[in-house]
C-alpha cells in the first residue's frame, strides 16, 4: 500500500517540482544519507582491527584490471571495493573500514576468512611438501578422502579430487555417460553447473552464460515454488523429466544432474517431492543421479550436512567444491566403488587435483565445522535471520519472497507483487546502500533481483540483526 501511495504522489508532482529535484545536487543527498545512515547503525564490536594498508589504491587496482584482465570480468557496486585483508565474518578495505560478509561464504569461504587452524594446517603441510602425484603415497589426500567419505550415506564412498566445482561436474558428468553407456543429460533450467563447455551446456542460462548447446542435453521445467507454473507440488514439475524420458530421448538416459538449492539461480529452494519423484524416473530409465552441492554442502543449509538430505535422496554422485577448502582450489566427486570402476578403463588422472596442500586444507575445514558446531550455527542464526527478513517482507512490499535454509537465503526484490514484476534496478541501489553501511550482500536471480545472503558459517546472532537492520534502514529511504 505504501508502494502505492508513493507512486500516485510522485504522478502528482508539479513540473517545477520535478525540474528543482533534478537541480539538486543527488551526490549531497546521497553522502547525507550516508553518513546519517552510518550514525543510526552500528557493527557488532570486533576484537581485531588490521595494520595501516600501504599497497596500491582501489583506483590503481582497476585501472590494471581494465588493462591487462579479461574484459569480460565484472565487479560488484559503483564504487567497487578494494579488499585487503579478512578476518572471520569481516573484511576490510583500504581505509581499514571494516564491512560485515554476508556473501562470501557461498563463494569460497566456511569456516571463516583465515581461520587459523586451516591456515596453519596449509602452512605446516607447504613447508613439508607442496605437491606430489597420486603416483605416490602421501597421508593427506587418504585422510581427508576417508573424512570426507564418513560425512555421506550409503555406499558413497570413493573420492575423486579436482579443482573447482566445474572440473567436478565435468567428471560426474562423463563418469555417468561411461558407466550408463547412454550419452542423454537431464538438467534443469535455471541451474548452474560451471563455466567449461559440458557443464554450460547444462547450465540452461544463457540469458547470463554462453549458449553452448551440447549434444544430448536436456533442460526440463525448474521446480520453482515462487515463479514456477505449479507453485509447490514437485510431483506435477517432475512429470517434464518423465516427458523428456519418453519423447526426449531413446528411453534410456545417462544422468540427472541437480542442485537442492539454486545458488547462481537466485535461492531457490525445489518444490517438495521433486527430488524424489525425478530421481525414480531417472533411475528407471537407467540413469544415475548427481547432486550438485557446490554451493549448498558443507552444513550450510543447518538441517543437514548435504542439501539432498532434507529432500531424502540419495544420490549416485555428489559433486563439491568452494566451501570444501575454505578458500583453497579445491573440488571433489563422490561416488560407489562400482560406479567409480569405470574410470579404471581408461587413465583418468589430475595432475593437481588431491595435491598435499589442498586437502591439508580441506580436512581442516570438516574438523572446524565439528569443533565450533558450525552446522548448529547455520540453522540457529539463519532461522533467526530469515525470520528478520521474514518481517520485512510485510513490512515492504518491494520485497516478493524470503526463501532459503539456514546460512543460504534469498530476498527477491518485485515492483509489483501481483505481477511478479523484477525490480531489478531497486536491487542494484539497496546492494549499493547496503554496502555504505558496511553490509555486503551478493546478487543472483535469472532477471539479477535477487539479494544472495550466504555468510560465513561463523555469522552471529548480532550480525543478522546488523544486516537485517541495513535492509531495513535502506529500504525505509528508497
Amino acid at each position: 500500500m505504501a508502494m502505492i501511495l508513493a507512486r500516485k504522489l510522485l504522478q502528482r508532482r508539479s513540473p517545477q517540482l520535478l525540474r528543482w529535484q533534478s537541480s539538486f545536487p543527488q551526490a549531497a543527498v546521497k553522502n547525507d544519507v550516508a553518513s546519517r545512515a552510518s550514525a543510526e547503525l552500528e557493527l557488532p564490536p570486533f576484537d581485531y582491527a588490521p595494520p595501516p594498508y600501504s599497497g596500491p589504491s582501489g583506483d590503481e587496482i582497476l585501472a590494471k584490471r581494465r588493462e591487462y584482465l579479461s574484459p569480460s570480468l565484472f565487479h560488484f557496486y559503483k564504487n567497487p571495493l578494494n579488499v585487503v585483508e579478512g578476518k572471520k565474518q569481516y573484511l576490510f578495505d583500504e581505509k581499514g573500514k571494516r564491512y560485515l560478509d554476508a556473501f562470501g561464504g557461498i563463494a569460497t569461504v566456511c569456516c571463516g576468512h583465515c581461520h587459523p587452524d586451516v591456515v596453519d594446517a596449509i602452512i605446516n603441510q607447504t613447508k613439508r611438501l607442496q605437491h606430489s602425484t597420486v603416483l605416490y603415497l602421501n597421508h593427506a589426500i587418504a585422510d581427508f578422502a576417508q573424512a570426507l567419505a564418513s560425512k555421506l550415506p550409503g555406499n558413497l564412498k570413493v573420492v575423486f579430487f579436482t579443482n573447482s566445482g566445474t572440473e567436478a561436474n565435468e567428471l560426474a558428468i562423463m563418469i555417468a555417460r561411461l558407466y550408463t553407456g547412454c550419452h542423454d543429460i537431464i538438467s534443469l533450467r535455471n541451474a548452474y553447473h560451471g563455466n567449461a563447455a559440458g557443464t554450460m551446456g547444462a547450465t540452461a542460462q544463457s540469458i547470463w552464460k554462453f549458449n553452448v548447446v551440447q549434444s544430448g542435453v536436456h533442460h526440463v521445467v525448474n521446480p520453482d515454488p515462487y515463479r514456477g507454473i505449479f507453485g509447490s507440488d514437485g510431483e506435477k514439475y517432475a512429470r517434464d523429466v518423465q516427458d523428456v524420458i519418453n519423447f526426449g530421448t531413446s528411453g534410456n538416459v545417462a544422468a540427472f544432474i541437480s542442485e537442492a538449492i539454486q545458488g547462481v539461480g537466485g535461492i531457490v529452494e525445489l518444490a517438495p517431492g521433486y527430488l524424489p519423484a525425478a530421481y525414480s524416473m531417472v533411475k528407471k530409465a537407467g540413469g544415475l543421479c548427481i547432486a550438485d552441492e557446490v554451493q549448498a554442502g558443507f552444513a550450510r543449509i543447518g538441517s543437514h550436512f548435504w542439501g539432498f538430505e532434507s529432500h531424502g535422496v540419495v544420490p549416485d554422485i555428489v559433486t563439491m567444491a568452494k566451501g570444501i577448502g575454505n578458500g583453497i582450489p579445491l573440488g571433489a566427486v563422490v561416488t560407489t566403488p562400482e560406479i567409480a570402476e569405470v574410470l579404471t578403463r581408461r587413465c583418468y588422472f589430475n595432475t593437481f587435483g588431491g595435491n598435499p596442500v589442498c586437502t591439508a586444507a580441506g580436512l581442516a575445514v570438516l574438523k572446524v565445522i565439528e569443533k565450533e558446531k558450525l552446522q548448529q550455527n547455520a540453522l540457529l542464526v539463519g532461522s533467526y535471520l530469515k525470520e528478520r527478513l521474514t518481517a520485512l517482507k510485510d513490512k515492504y512490499e518491494l520485497i516478493g519472497d524470503v526463501r532459503g535454509r539456514g546460512l543460504m537465503l534469498g530476498v527477491e526484490l518485485v515492483a509489483d507483487r501481483e505481477l511478479k514484476t523484477p525490480a531489478k534496478a531497486e536491487t542494484l541501489h539497496v546492494m549499493d546502500q547496503m554496502k555504505e553501511l558496511g553490509v555486503l550482500i551478493g546478487k543472483g536471480g535469472y532477471y539479477g533481483n535477487v539479494f544472495r545472503i550466504t555468510p560465513p558459517l561463523c555469522f552471529t546472532k548480532e550480525d543478522a540483526d546488523f544486516l537485517a537492520d541495513a535492509m531495513d534502514l535502506t529500504l525505509s529511504r528508497m
